[in-house]
């Protein structure tokens, strides 16, 4: 029995996941993905891992970081993650603490003490709670998961230093491991930066438990990831326009 599932019963939520998931959809067809799609994927992953670092405070223009100019440690980070999520994908179902813990060593060198890369600095029980929810999970609806992964994370800010940048690549690794978004061009990143306000409101909404606070997040993913599909298209055109 999956324990996620009287979420979507909660009003809205189930209608905007259905619309999220035909976004997405249409988006894995567009046509650049036939001959382009590597092109596609990585400039997909460089605007989620920009997009990520700026949602943690570290705001840099896309091209300045596309062109190798951009040291800050944060925005290094997020590259590093972003590059190392694909060999993570098959281990994050089996052992997603250590994914975490790994995530957070690629994340926060530079911005933290040595000491503290991949050491928990809180919410260690609901951590493991989380970890058991991810687990060989087969029957959560992946974006439904993805979600509550994010959120669980952001609200714990387990790890010091850019512990979103954590949150949304293990959120990324769920769609991507649970094959609702396989080649990991979903920027739902994207989708949260360009609804920041929206984004931070709902996260506080979810931390407080209420069933209001969790539907409030929910919406606001299903939008962040209809937005993430809408960015595909964008790429994908910019793609086709330069061949």
């Amino acid at each position: 029995m999956d324990p996620l599932a009287p979420l979507l019963d909660l009003a809205d939520v189930a209608p905007a996941f259905a619309s999220a998931r035909d976004a997405v959809d249409a988006a894995h067809r567009h046509r650049a993905l036939r001959k382009h799609g590597g092109q596609v994927a990585a400039e997909a992953s460089l605007r989620a891992a920009v997009a990520s670092a700026a949602l943690d405070g570290s705001r840099f223009d896309l091209e300045e970081v596309r062109g190798g100019t951009v040291t800050d440690p944060v925005v290094q980070g997020a590259l590093r993650v972003a590059e190392a999520l694909p060999g993570l994908v098959d281990l994050w179902p089996r052992a997603p603490r250590q994914v975490l813990a790994k995530l957070h060593v690629l994340a926060a060198r530079g911005v933290v003490h040595d000491h503290d890369l991949g050491r928990l600095t809180s919410g260690a029980e609901r951590i493991d709670a989380l970890a058991g929810l991810v687990a060989g999970n087969e029957t959560t609806p992946p974006m439904l998961l993805a979600a509550v992964v994010h959120a669980e994370l952001i609200t714990l800010r387990p790890f010091a230093g850019p512990a979103g940048v954590v949150a949304r690549a293990a959120a990324r690794l769920t769609l991507i491991g649970r094959g609702f978004d396989p080649r990991g061009l979903v920027t739902a990143e994207v989708g949260h930066l360009s609804r920041e306000p929206e984004y931070v409101g709902s996260a506080g909404a979810y931390a407080t438990g209420t069933t209001d606070g969790v539907r409030s997040w929910l919406r606001h993913y299903a939008a962040a990831v209809t937005a993430g599909a809408e960015e595909i298209v964008v790429i994908g055109d910019g793609v086709l326009a330069a061949v």
